[in-house]
């Protein structure tokens, strides 16, 4: 069984920086692409980034290219994601996902390509 639970969310000030962590179980990094997505109230889940096991294909969403990172520690088993520059539209649940796959495809843009989900860690930027 996998399980992904998600930790490192917070309230910060806008411009703050944030690491998300999500620690896996059940998956070996080598079969899985791993993403991130967030929701904030209102409004659909929103692809932020994804890669796949090796971290050599990587991927982020325009929104937060350039801020924000991810990353992994296999021997810690958990996936990463820096935060820096937070602006207040970053605020949301950040949810962390793997897909059953080898390669990263425009598909990991979306929710429903990926098996298995986190509870979410709450992420609050204030202004």
């Amino acid at each position: 069984q996998v399980q992904l639970v998600e930790s490192g969310g917070g309230l910060v000030q806008a411009g703050g920086s944030l690491r998300l962590s999500c620690a896996a179980s059940g998956l070996t990094f080598s079969s899985y692409v791993m993403g991130w997505f967030r929701q904030a109230p209102g409004k659909k889940r929103e692809f932020v980034s994804a890669m796949t096991w090796s971290a050599g294909s990587t991927y982020y969403a325009d929104s937060v290219k350039g801020r924000f990172t991810i990353s992994r520690d296999n021997a810690k088993n958990t996936v990463y994601l820096k935060a820096n520059n937070l602006k207040p539209e970053d605020t949301a649940v950040y949810y962390c996902a793997a897909d059953q796959d080898y390669g990263l495809g425009y598909r990991h843009t979306h929710s429903w390509a990926y098996d298995y989900w986190g509870q979410g860690t709450q992420v609050t930027v204030s202004s």
